[in-house]
């Protein structure tokens, strides 16, 4: 009874995807103790907060206590999962699955809890990405080549922002190379910068460096604000977000006073001068470069399948 009822646990995540992503399982954690404390059938309408916004009881600490009687102490989300886009579609989901599990007699609520807070422990063992650095691939080539699996992996877990949070460590790590005498200051990815008080991603001198995937109204205000303040704005993104952000800024009519980069290029250009232009230091490079992303990772977020790895 319990191998089948692992086997159909096994494949409701694998095939909504809750596998290896920290937001489903804060979902199924909670509702799970929901479904112990309240019993089955569950009513999916009635586990939404007063705004209809998100899910009840969803949040870091009713994870934590979770986690907590399992002996897992790490915390597996700043947020529990409560601010993740795909939350309330998740939570709607996996109530369908529990009301069927428990029609067909094979719910055993507390052996299931434990099979979600054994997934917690495979997610915090989970690999890391994978850096290639090849003999004959280009710099350009090697870079993209992780945003790329950021990007699949991104696409693989919903609501997840796996991109943006590689590309926010990569270029804090590029700014400790350069800086080694400096304090650079780093955050979680999801820590908005209105909150703590900041300019911005970082801030060198009087240059703020914003780094983003998708460049938004939003942004460009934080730059006109950052303008009015006496700060030079740099937006750092995607190839097609450093177009987006070039013509948000010249609608705006600051395009003139505000630096936009791709991030490959913004990468690349360092990497070719830290390796004097000799194709044999690359590894050494690559290694020094990802070596200081990962402590990053490491002090930053909860997610330890953000560290890369050279390959």
């Amino acid at each position: 009874m319990i191998t089948d009822l692992a086997n159909q646990l096994h494949k409701f995540a694998s095939s909504h995807r809750f596998l290896g992503n920290k937001g489903p399982l804060c979902v199924a954690l909670v509702i799970t103790r929901a479904a112990i404390k309240s019993g089955i059938p569950l009513d999916s309408s009635k586990l939404v907060t007063a705004a209809q916004g998100q899910v009840l009881g969803l949040g870091k600490s009713a994870v934590q206590a979770i986690l907590a009687d399992y002996g897992i102490t790490k915390v597996l989300a700043a947020e529990g999962g409560r601010t993740s886009r795909g939350s309330m579609g998740n939570m709607q989901d996996y109530v369908v699955f529990l009301n069927g599990l428990a029609k067909d007699k094979k719910l055993d609520l507390y052996a299931i809890e434990l099979w979600w807070a054994d997934r917690v422990r495979d997610y915090f063992e989970s690999s890391p990405l994978k850096l290639k650095v090849d003999t004959g691939s280009s710099i350009k080539t090697c870079i993209s080549g992780i945003f790329d699996e950021a990007k699949k992996r991104q696409s693989e877990n919903r609501g997840s922002t796996v991109l943006g949070a590689v590309m926010q460590h990569l270029v804090g790590a590029k700014l400790e190379v350069l800086y080694p005498d400096q304090t650079i200051q780093h955050s979680g990815y999801s820590v908005a910068d209105s909150p703590t008080g900041r300019a911005g991603d970082f801030q060198i001198g009087d240059c703020v460096i914003h780094v983003t995937t998708a460049p938004g109204a939003s942004l460009i205000q934080k730059c006109s604000d950052n303008l009015d303040r006496g700060l030079r704005p740099l937006v750092v993104s995607t190839h097609a977000g450093a177009a987006l952000a070039e013509t948000l800024a010249d609608e705006q009519g600051i395009s003139r006073r505000v630096e936009v980069l791709d991030i490959t290029q913004f990468l690349v250009a360092n990497m070719l001068e830290w390796t004097g232009f000799n194709g044999g230091q690359r590894r050494d490079t690559f290694g020094e470069l990802v070596n200081r992303y990962n402590l990053i990772v490491e002090r930053c977020e909860t997610d330890p399948s953000l560290k890369i790895e050279v390959a």
